[in-house]
């Protein structure tokens, strides 16, 4: 075999740092994924045959790159020669060689490999020869690179397992010996906070570094020249976000991410950052947050449903969000933000949006969308030994990304796969053919990627810009750019804005919460997800296998090789059904509905905590009862009180107006009053339970009445006498509150308790008039506060109820899919709710007097509202243009009527 030297001659010393690095194509991604670089040396290379003297018609300067895996060479001021890249694991021999004029390092190799050859990008040359290479060491120390390189060559005789654990090892060793320079700092006064060895993540690549957290900039410091600034530094007062995230199925990831001016452009930056476990990354999390220059406030979840819910937020920018929170990032391949397929016509001249045929089911996932392949994976799973799987193919991983993603980063591609693109047969060719190997193929179950629905970037990742030679199919056709369906008309930004369009259609818009059940919510995981047809390989789910537990170094880089290769499940969001998008049109966004108050009466009535209120709209009068045992009615056509009455010695808790005008009042003494408010005096007193009543709820499409009290039993009457029960129940805790709401089929009843779970009952209208017993089965849970509850009420169209409870926390939850789409912790405990008519605010009264008001479109708390100067019993509206607050004031008991504007 014939046998070459070439001689590498470093002029320059280590401290040498980025002056010319901007003129390099050396780039991480010409490694191993996940290699570390190290450092670099000045070097002359000059080729020497065995049996001649040096050839003076070769030489070239340049910089030797020392890795973890492998040494790479760069000429310098030549774009067209190629880099040199030896393997470690290549070379037979690494020694020290003296002669007269100076030492060398002797390299003998198997074969070395030529990269970016003319300045292409190409798959890798792999020359398989025999060859020695000699370095000459000018002013680096010998003895200390030899050492260093010794060491990474008997890493790479090791099983993969044991020379990752060592390279580790080396890492961990050579940067704890780097300390961080202080006259980096913008200010010398500023304080340091904390201290972090991490490392950086980018596709494919994982780069170490020290990170230095101060109270005004974060600093992360890299341990080599790969960057042309030493250190990066992101002031605290820019960053818009800090977020934890997953990071190989282990909870050690941080993203920061800030906005950063460049002349007249603000463009948004990311840093994805691992720790080492999760103590230090949730470490520097809080000591980022807790920093006074530090204003980044996340998004909630709960807010940005609700702004998808009501169309301020389009169905693209919901799944980016839900990516995001589920852990999926742009930084990770293994970990890409997922998006569906969509179409099923990639046949047609012209794309019908209008007709349902066109469209994908979206409760089903790729591998059920054809029922015969799925009745053979039902098949085999039902032969398959614990634990079992329906695909062992997932829908997102590295390959299957980069796959969509040749074309725009075949860099990606060739790091990937050792310097190799795929077979050109096997590459995304067309969209078509893509489609139909996903339906048919029994272990390709992808779906897509946002790049699909993007319309900034214009679908530039379908043309072959670069010119790149992928090769020829076996009929001999180029691989070039991806046949496009005939209705895309041959260009990619037709077809990408075609999909978008299709992706906010009213008919996904409808369905896409069915989608977001299979990926980010309950139909992930557990029974759900076996009804569904939606189970992966065990090791695919988080909390599967805990790697910081498993000392067995071969079994864990076997997990760790699995868990980043075959995809991972994301993060699960939702444990209910997801709610569906309303298909009303929504208030343009940036439209200003800030509410106003402004008082127009206040007067007292009574001498004790106000209980209740309830509003008879068509008199207009206002109810009130009290601790104090009274009951008084204001007119607000005559702006005067009119009625004042003492019914009880003690406490009435409750009041309702019945549809002949008759008030319904519960109290303290295990009774329901009916008052006749034409005569003045009590009708009916109905001894309703065995403890105090604590509160009602009238129904008047069905003339019902429900009660709640501390005997902990719930009834529903008729008629209003002592025998007209028609449904008994008894739970285990006190009922504080409940509501009511009369749908065209059933009447929903919200119970709230004492030890803070709210309840839904779904009583079936044909069969109210039936005396019966209703039993557990008839409701189910909505919420848990961690207190008693304190109200609960239905929106007016009865799809959201809202509860408050000594928990400070509020709660607004889908009634049919139970999912919680508002959750807001406040300062104070709200007492009191009440829903505005048309529903785009909930209204909270808490007990330091404040109003606060929920915009329900946006998600977020718009104002507060000073109303009393102590505790807000309750709230309630009279109509679309006024509201009525019950409080203390200065030791008094009001009710104050408010003039609402927006």
């Amino acid at each position: 075999m014939e046998k070459q030297r070439y001689t590498v001659v470093v002029r320059c010393k280590r401290s040498e740092a980025l002056t010319t690095c901007s003129v390099y194509r050396f780039s991480l991604l010409l490694l191993e994924p996940s290699e570390i670089y190290f450092e670099d040396f000045s070097v002359d290379i000059v080729r020497e045959e065995l049996t001649t003297n040096l050839d003076p018609e070769f030489q070239m300067s340049g910089r030797l790159k020392m890795c973890s895996k492998s040494l790479v060479f760069e000429a310098k001021g030549s774009a067209s020669a190629p880099l040199i890249k030896i393997m470690y694991k290549d070379c037979t021999t690494i020694d020290r060689q003296e002669d007269a004029d100076c030492q060398r390092l002797s390299i003998r190799c198997r074969q070395y490999i030529e990269l970016l050859d003319q300045n292409r990008i190409q798959p890798y040359r792999f020359v398989q020869k025999e060859c020695a290479f000699l370095f000459h060491f000018h002013y680096a120390k010998l003895d200390e690179c030899l050492q260093q390189i010794c060491q990474l060559y008997r890493a790479s005789t090791l099983p993969s397992y044991e020379q990752n654990s060592m390279i580790a090892t080396i890492v961990y060793s050579r940067h704890s010996r780097v300390k961080f320079n202080k006259l980096w700092l913008n200010n010398l006064y500023e304080r340091t906070v904390c201290e972090f060895q991490v490392e950086e993540i980018n596709p494919l690549v994982v780069n170490p570094g020290r990170l230095l957290v101060t109270n005004k900039i974060i600093y992360f410091q890299y341990y080599n020249n790969i960057n042309t600034n030493p250190v990066l530094k992101v002031g605290l007062k820019h960053i818009i976000g800090v977020s934890k995230h997953r990071y190989l199925l282990r909870q050690i990831g941080l993203k920061v991410r800030w906005n950063e001016k460049r002349s007249t452009d603000v463009t948004d930056q990311c840093l994805y950052l691992v720790f080492r476990n999760q103590a230090e990354r949730d470490e520097c999390w809080r000591s980022i947050c807790a920093q006074p220059d530090c204003s980044a406030t996340e998004q909630s979840p709960e807010s940005m449903t609700l702004k998808w819910q009501n169309g301020l937020v389009s169905n693209y920018d919901y799944l980016l969000y839900l990516n995001s929170l589920a852990d999926r990032s742009f930084q990770d391949l293994t970990q890409y933000p997922v998006f569906p397929w969509i179409l099923t016509d990639y046949t047609s001249d012209e794309l019908n949006l209008n007709d349902p045929g066109v469209y994908r089911d979206l409760s089903k996932p790729v591998g059920a969308l054809n029922p015969d392949r799925l009745a053979r994976l039902r098949a085999r799973f039902e032969e398959m030994p614990e634990p079992k799987f329906l695909y062992g193919s997932h829908y997102s991983t590295p390959g299957f990304v980069l796959y969509y993603l040749v074309r725009k980063h075949p860099e990606l591609m060739l790091c990937l796969q050792n310097g190799k693109f795929d077979h050109p047969d096997r590459m995304f060719n067309s969209v078509a053919d893509a489609y139909n190997n996903c339906l048919h193929n029994m272990s390709d179950f992808k779906e897509l990627i946002p790049e699909f629905y993007d319309t900034n970037q214009r679908g530039d990742f379908l043309l072959n810009g670069m010119k790149i030679d992928f090769g020829a199919r076996f009929d001999g056709t180029p691989v070039n750019h991806v046949a496009l369906p005939p209705w895309a008309h041959n260009a990619p930004e037709r077809f990408v804005r075609l999909l978008r369009e299709a992706l906010e259609s009213d008919h996904v818009s409808a369905r896409l919460h069915q989608w977001i059940d299979l990926i980010f919510g309950y139909k992930q995981q557990g029974k759900a997800s076996h009804d569904a047809d939606n189970v992966f390989f065990h090791l695919c789910y988080e909390g599967s296998v805990d790697l910081g537990s498993i000392n067995d170094l071969a079994a864990r880089h076997a997990i760790e090789v699995q868990i980043s290769e075959f995809g991972q499940i994301p993060k699960q969001l939702f444990r209910t059904a997801h709610v569906s998008k309303l298909l009303a049109i929504a208030p343009p966004i940036g439209t200003s509905t800030q509410m106003v108050l402004r008082q127009e009466t206040v007067y007292h009535s009574h001498k004790d905590i106000i209980t209740a209120v309830a509003v008879d709209r068509a008199a207009g009068n206002i109810f009130t009862t009290s601790k104090d045992g009274t009951m008084t009615c204001y007119s607000t056509s005559e702006k005067r009180k009119i009625r004042s009455v003492q019914l009880s010695d003690l406490s009435i808790s409750s009041v309702q107006i019945a549809d002949d005008r008759s008030i319904i009042m519960g109290g303290w003494d295990d009774t329901i009053l009916i008052y006749n408010f034409d005569f003045g005096k009590i009708s009916n007193t109905i001894r309703a339970h065995d403890d105090a009543v604590s509160c009602i709820s009238y129904v008047s499409s069905h003339g019902l009445l429900v009660s709640g009290s501390w005997d902990c039993s719930l009834k529903i009457w008729n008629n209003f006498h002592n025998d007209s029960v028609i449904g008994y129940h008894v739970l285990e805790e006190k009922i504080i509150s409940i509501d009511t709401y009369a749908g065209e089929r059933n009447v929903h009843i919200a119970v709230g308790l004492q030890n803070g779970e709210l309840l839904l009952y779904e009583l079936d209208s044909r069969t109210l008039t039936k005396p019966t017993s209703y039993t557990r089965d008839n409701h189910k849970l909505l919420q848990t506060h961690r207190g008693p509850v304190c109200e609960v009420k239905f929106n007016g169209k009865g799809t959201l109820v809202a509860s408050c409870g000594e928990d400070r926390v509020t709660y607004v939850t889908d009634t049919d899919s139970t999912m919680t789409i508002c959750r807001k912790e406040l300062n104070a405990i709200v007492r009191c709710l009440c829903w505005t008519p048309d529903g785009t605010y909930l209204l909270m009264g808490d007990q330091t007097g404040l109003l606060h008001v929920w915009n329900m479109l946006q998600g977020m708390v718009e104002c507060e509202v000073n109303v009393h100067g102590d505790c807000v019993y309750r709230i309630e509206c009279i109509d679309e243009k006024r509201i009525i607050s019950c409080g203390k004031d200065d030791n008094n008991y009001c009710i104050k009527l408010w003039a609402v504007a927006t």
